[in-house]
């Protein structure tokens, strides 16, 4: 059996991997040639895996729409005495390190509660902090909405009540799409991902039973906002959505988000707005009473060559 075959076994019986590093996930975003697996074993038993994106010959990078990858690592008896447990990690992570020299140009947004990149750092690997916000015990819908900003939960109550917008979920793609241009437009940004990409990936969380796209509609049919969420036990995570700048003032943003949160609450309790380094976003995230919470981009090698990698995701569709 190869590692990638081992690895498809472990993601049906380990519910502790995360989302984005699922092979169902990866099949989607990368294509099923595109990526593969490193395993730490003992005993012939997985200790710890590596997915990796490779989009071309020596480099690993970061697919669209995916957060975070990096090391997945079997969690270890409650009774483990702390040494002994970072001694087994670090092992881990310089075995999976050795096994990355064979790749000059590296790139992973590591998930946050990988917390020691010493073993990265001692094989030559650069590392830049970033943030995401966690909205943590979602199932307390009262308590999450006493943690808010005033102003993030004034724009829900507008949008409901004043406005009277009315939430949907289950629309198309090709709206969220709209309303993601339109939000690019407005940031005077670029959309870098594959927009194929996206709509493979609604398809089959909606067939999966783990994510959806909800979207705020006034009372002529115009829609003013759209988020696509995504969920599994360990948390929920917001992928992609915008609003419309003729309505920015609605607060259609917010609601939508709200009824996305609540709505994930019934398989999660936690999630994971994605975090953002834009100013702006961050501080609409942060109003939600999100936790700054950092995680790790690890690097080695041209980083211009990884990011022009990003762009040859299109080559397999």
């Amino acid at each position: 059996m190869s590692s990638k075959e081992k690895y498809r076994a472990l993601c049906d019986r380990e519910e502790s991997i995360p989302i984005f590093s699922r092979d169902w996930w990866l099949d989607t975003v990368c294509g099923p040639d595109h990526w593969e697996a490193l395993l730490a074993e003992r005993n012939g038993q997985i200790q710890a895996a590596m997915p990796l994106y490779i989009p071309t010959r020596g480099i690993v990078s970061m697919p669209s729409y995916t957060q975070t990858m990096g090391p997945w690592i079997k969690p270890a008896p409650a009774d483990t005495k702390y040494t002994t447990e970072l001694g087994r990690r670090q092992a881990i992570c310089q075995q999976f390190a050795e096994e990355l020299r064979r790749y000059p140009h590296f790139l992973q947004n590591f998930a946050y509660d990988i917390t020691d990149w010493l073993p990265f750092y001692w094989a030559g690997y650069k590392q830049t902090t970033r943030y995401t916000y966690l909205l943590n015990h979602i199932t307390d819908e009262t308590e999450v909405w006493r943690n808010m900003n005033p102003n993030i939960r004034r724009n829900i109550l507008k949008a409901r009540d004043k406005l009277r917008l009315s939430i949907r979920r289950g629309i198309p793609v090709r709206q969220l799409l709209e309303i993601q241009e339109y939000t690019f437009k407005r940031q005077h940004l670029r959309n870098k991902s594959d927009t194929h990409v996206l709509e493979r990936l609604v398809d089959i969380c909606r067939k999966r039973g783990q994510g959806d796209i909800w979207g705020g509609y006034d009372q002529e049919g115009h829609l003013h906002a759209a988020a696509f969420v995504v969920w599994q036990p360990r948390s929920a995570y917001y992928i992609a959505g915008g609003g419309d700048p003729a309505y920015r003032a609605s607060g259609a943003q917010s609601l939508v988000l709200w009824e996305a949160i609540c709505h994930a609450s019934s398989f999660t309790d936690r999630f994971d707005f994605e975090g953002s380094m834009l100013p702006g976003v961050e501080r609409f995230f942060r109003g939600f009473g999100a936790i700054q919470t950092p995680y790790f981009t690890i690097s080695k090698g041209k980083l211009s060559l990884l990011d022009r990698a990003r762009m040859k995701l299109s080559k397999w569709i």
